[in-house]
């Protein structure tokens, strides 16, 4: 015989909040760029020489082989001492961080005594004073920097970064100044001077 009964109903599906979506969204943002800049860092070890496959030849001294050790492995991690494909692959881990946490978290209100410039990546200075911020939060949010890491982070780095970056002399003087009205404009930088040209 056959059950006749009418079949009970199944759980109902949960539904996440609107509010908490938004949550989830950014974390999963910040997590995608965490992963992306662990990526960076990986690429960055792998392409390192192994030290011990450097061997200094017969009868040199040890500190011309520590120096040969320099010139075969990166000369820095610094983006500006970084070229091609190795700068726009740093650049573009530099880009999430910026935007999924820096200016999430920092960016504050754009004004005349704070401007701020979408076109960043534009501005040298910006990038070099953003990366060398997110080189020291790599440092300083690692647990090996200890409880105190953050806090030496927001004091030392960022507090320094946002006063130059922000300031309304700063690389970003001739951009936006409010958010309706985005203008975008690279300063002109003193011109080096001419070895050899007469007064």
């Amino acid at each position: 015989m056959a059950d006749t009964s009418p079949p009970s109903p199944g759980p109902e599906p949960y539904r996440v909040p609107d509010a908490d979506l938004d949550d989830l969204a950014s974390t999963l943002a910040k997590t995608m760029a965490e992963v992306r800049q662990h990526g960076v860092i990986l690429d960055r070890l792998g392409s390192e020489p192994d030290p011990g496959a450097i061997q200094p030849p017969d009868g040199a001294p040890e500190a011309e082989a520590a120096d040969g050790k320099k010139l075969d492995g990166p000369a820095s991690v610094f983006i500006l001492a970084l070229g091609g494909k190795e700068y726009a692959v740093e650049l573009a881990a530099l880009s999430d961080w910026v935007n999924y946490l820096f200016l999430p978290v920092y960016g504050r209100e754009i004004s005349t005594s704070r401007p701020w410039c979408a076109h960043w990546h534009e501005h040298p200075e910006a990038v070099a004073r953003l990366h060398a911020l997110w080189l020291a939060w790599q440092q300083f949010t690692d647990t090996e920097a200890g409880l105190s890491g953050p806090s030496t982070w927001h004091r030392d780095h960022l507090d320094q970064t946002l006063a130059h970056l922000r300031a309304p002399d700063g690389p970003f003087a001739a951009c936006t100044t409010s958010a309706t009205r985005p203008n975008h404009r690279v300063l002109a930088t003193p011109a080096p001077e001419q070895a050899g040209v007469a007064a």
